[in-house]
């Protein structure tokens, strides 16, 4: 029983679980910031522009049913712009930081050893043979 709880103690707080903790805190906390931004600034801009915050009043009804098409539309418009806001930030994080000009990431396959390598390498670690590297 004491092997079993200094295992779970051990994985537990390694290092790769608790920054994933912290790192799952953190994303919960800048999705909450850039709801924010979007539904409380943005989209009442987007108001400002075509009159209405949303266009959830938008109905078609067919036969006595009603295709309320409006929440969509107010719900694609709200995932653009958020998708567009995070693309913004991030870009601007990494210019911040000078994490811009990191090299490519991922893995790729070697031509000759079939060993994954990054896809800006040059050479296989594995097999030490000049590998051309995949820029994306």
């Amino acid at each position: 029983m004491r092997g079993l709880l200094t295992n779970f103690r051990n994985f537990a707080f390694s290092g790769s679980l608790v920054d994933l903790a912290v790192g799952l805190a953190i994303g919960a906390a800048f999705a909450t910031v850039v709801e924010s931004l979007v539904g409380d600034v943005i989209l009442p801009l987007v108001a400002a522009v075509f009159g209405q915050p949303d266009f959830d009043a938008l109905v078609l009804t067919v036969n006595g049913s009603q295709i309320r098409y409006g929440s969509f539309l107010t719900a694609f418009v709200s995932f653009l712009l958020l998708a567009v806001t995070i693309m913004f930030l991030v870009q601007a994080i990494r210019r911040a930081t000078g994490r811009e000009t990191a090299g490519a990431q991922g893995n790729r396959e070697c031509d000759h050893c079939k060993s994954f390598i990054p896809v800006d390498a040059s050479v296989c670690m594995f097999c030490t043979r000049d590998v051309e590297p995949v820029v994306p």
